[in-house]
């Protein structure tokens, strides 16, 4: 199962979960920058597929469970009616794969171990029956560390010069001084001892080339560029256009087919299970693109896609 720090966000805890998190700048896959990125990047994930469902069921729940954990089992129950439900698994057939869900939830009685197909009927993402938090996690690694590097350099460039003190004191006052220019105040005073006996300062000022120093376009650039790629994998359409500006239509097929055939593959396998749902269990439930994936072209132009 993909690594999930215990926590989905459908789970009550998980609202404060990004509280136990490091904000060391050193850690970018434990903080709460790269927290942030997780949350937006499943959500977009999410977002590929509309569903329809029972209207007694928690779609967070169902499709968060899904996403993060790779699958859930939907069973009957006595108490509850028929309803998603998180599981592990267990047993294997002659083709190694698992008979039977785990259910364990301290609010449910009766059969906890439903045989497959039979007593319950298995939602996967993933043929391996993984979740894509490990995908999810990655590309917000990437964004945590390149958002990190934009703001720095952002605060970087504000800075073009350094100063060289002729002692502790002095630094000090500069310090103070800087603080003061920094925060937006009208007027700064420095202590007069800054100067000599002529009215001249007391410091070596040493100038930095700012612009050449100045990368946060480069940065913004590559946090597109990371997101795209993240798209791709989950089927979200984009042109992909960073590489140059005018692309010939069979590169942009390719990439249609990129983008398209992953998640097509999420979709055929949920589409399974729902009919296999509305046939045991005669409940509503289906799933479809959102926005349907546009269809390769086969005339091989240029297009201006900018």
């Amino acid at each position: 199962m993909a690594e999930t720090n215990g926590h989905i966000p459908a789970f009550a805890d998980y609202l404060t979960a990004d509280n136990a998190q490091s904000l060391n700048t050193l850690a970018p896959t434990n903080n709460g920058l790269a927290w942030m990125f997780k949350r937006y990047l499943l959500q977009k994930a999410i977002s590929v597929f509309r569903w329809r469902m029972p209207e007694t069921w928690s779609k967070n729940y169902a499709l968060y469970v899904l996403y993060c954990f790779g699958r859930f089992a939907v069973v009957n129950t006595d108490k509850f009616g028929v309803i998603p439900q998180a599981c592990g698994l267990m047993g294997y057939n002659v083709f190694y794969q698992p008979t039977n869900a785990i259910i364990s939830n301290a609010l449910l009685r009766g059969n906890l171990t439903p045989r497959i197909d039979r007593e319950c009927v298995l939602f996967q993402l993933e043929p391996d029956y993984g979740g894509i938090m490990d995908l999810v996690t990655h590309y917000a690694n990437l964004l945590a560390q390149a958002s990190e590097a934009a703001a720095i350099n952002l605060n970087n460039s504000k800075v073009a010069f350094a100063f060289f003190g002729a002692n502790k004191r002095a630094a000090e006052s500069f310090k103070k001084g800087y603080d003061g220019v920094t925060n937006g105040q009208p007027m700064v005073v420095l202590d007069k001892d800054l100067l000599n006996e002529q009215g001249e300062p007391l410091w070596t000022m040493f100038t930095r080339d700012v612009k050449a120093n100045y990368i946060l376009d480069d940065l913004l650039s590559d946090m597109r560029k990371i997101e795209t790629m993240f798209d791709t994998d989950i089927g979200i359409p984009n042109a992909n256009t960073d590489k140059r500006e005018r692309l010939i239509s069979d590169e942009v097929n390719a990439n249609n087919v990129e983008t398209y055939s992953k998640c097509a593959f999420w979709l055929d396998s949920l589409k399974k299970s729902c009919e296999k749902a509305r046939s045991m269990f005669g409940i509503d439930i289906s799933v479809d693109w959102r926005n349907p994936p546009q269809q390769p072209t086969t005339q091989a132009t240029e297009t201006g896609v900018q």
